[in-house]
């Protein structure tokens, strides 16, 4: 059942993040949503979550690993879609291009999610304080190292937002981390 709800969601976050950066500014939502969608570190975050669902390491890796290649399935089946206005005849070629063209972002998934996956879990199990620094040091850090690549895009909301869900998430976490250890040592 956690493969399934590993697939599922990650199918539906990766179709979600291209649909939300395929928009474009309205009234209502103004511009950030390709900013958003653009975002890497809340990538990690779905296998970490799936992850810490698991008591055995490598089970927590294997789902990490689903759960990111289920979601660019879902980001490249949208972007491949005639919602995004690709015609049918059209898919294979634009597929391989596509691939070709995201390769680093294919290799990074399978690193990334059998790892973040496996911080998910050291987190359930052991409330691994690495595990903690990652996620939040992700979220906190990205905007940073966009602005050394040359590649933070406006709104600068998005990326405050980021950081302040980055920030929540440490905050969290070193609660946990607190009240666990004082568990351990009563």
């Amino acid at each position: 059942m956690a493969f399934l709800i590993a697939i599922l969601a990650g199918v539906a976050y990766g179709g979600a993040d291209q649909y939300l950066g395929s928009l474009r500014p309205m009234v209502l939502l103004g511009s950030w949503t390709p900013t958003a969608s653009q975002m890497s570190a809340p990538w990690l975050l779905l296998p970490f979550v799936l992850g810490s669902t698991q008591v055995h390491a490598q089970r927590a890796m294997v789902l990490g690993f689903v759960t990111t290649q289920a979601a660019l399935v879902g980001y490249f089946a949208m972007t491949l879609s005639p919602i995004e206005g690709v015609p049918l005849e059209g898919v294979p070629a634009f597929a391989v291009a596509l691939l070709h063209e995201n390769a680093v972002y294919i290799v990074g998934g399978l690193v990334t999610g059998p790892l973040y996956g496996l911080l998910g879990q050291r987190w359930r199990v052991r409330r691994w304080w690495v595990s903690a620094t990652l996620v939040a040091g992700a979220l906190c850090l990205e905007p940073g190292a966009r602005v050394a690549a040359g590649r933070l895009f406006p709104p600068s909301v998005v990326w405050a937002a980021e950081v302040a869900l980055g920030a929540v998430i440490a905050v969290y976490f070193a609660q946990r981390l607190l009240s666990h250890r004082r568990v351990t040592v009563a």
